[in-house]
């Protein structure tokens, strides 16, 4: 079994490993090396590594609740920080490079067009997570007020999934497969922490 103390050690191999992405989009964006159209692009692939890191931090939550991968936990709060690392961007890319700062026409485009409002209302539930995310806020807010604030990843993850469900115009199946995940890591939770307690009794 994996110690705390050791799984330490590789952590910034992982924060390098997940941040490097960012760069290499940045520098190929920059250097005009993204395709016919760059901005989607950038868009797409910041937009698509949010939301896999929103499906891993959930499987990091229900894993760590068994004792050898309770390492796991070491690295669920960074992970869960660059999940959010990567919508902020998704969505600076999306106002500043996509649209100039237009945010009258942003707003109607949000109200006009339902994957973007899924998305947007996403990108707000997911505000709170981030922070409070920081230990001290944790300590000063309690953690039963804190577990629920943090349940909220739930509902941003099925609407960052149903986003990018409604955004793919042609195969679907990637985007289906997120959907099924999210909701079954959800049933998962729903049984361990409600009906599971139930049966014990």
């Amino acid at each position: 079994m994996i110690s705390t103390k050791s799984f330490k050690k590789i952590k910034p191999l992982i924060f390098i490993l997940i941040f490097s992405p960012s760069i290499y989009w940045s520098f190929q964006f920059i250097n005009g090396s993204l395709g016919v159209n760059p901005i989607e692009k950038l868009m797409d692939n910041l937009g698509e590594t949010a939301l896999r890191l929103i499906v891993l931090t959930l499987f990091i939550s229900s894993l760590s609740e068994y004792k050898k991968f309770r390492f796991l936990i070491e690295i669920r709060r960074m992970i869960g920080l660059f999940a959010f690392f990567y919508v902020c961007c998704h969505f600076l890319t999306y106002i500043v490079l996509d649209h100039f700062f237009d945010i009258n026409f942003i707003i109607k485009d949000i109200l006009k067009r339902p994957f973007i409002t899924f998305g947007f209302i996403s990108f707000v539930l997911l505000i709170p997570l981030a922070l409070t995310s920081p230990k001290k806020i944790l300590k000063k807010l309690g953690y039963k007020v804190w577990k629920k604030i943090h349940y909220l990843i739930y509902p941003a993850a099925i609407l960052s999934s149903v986003h990018f469900y409604m955004l793919v115009r042609a195969n679907k199946i990637e985007p289906a497969i997120y959907i099924f995940l999210i909701l079954l890591l959800l049933l998962y939770r729903l049984f361990y922490k409600i009906i599971r307690p139930l049966l014990v009794r």
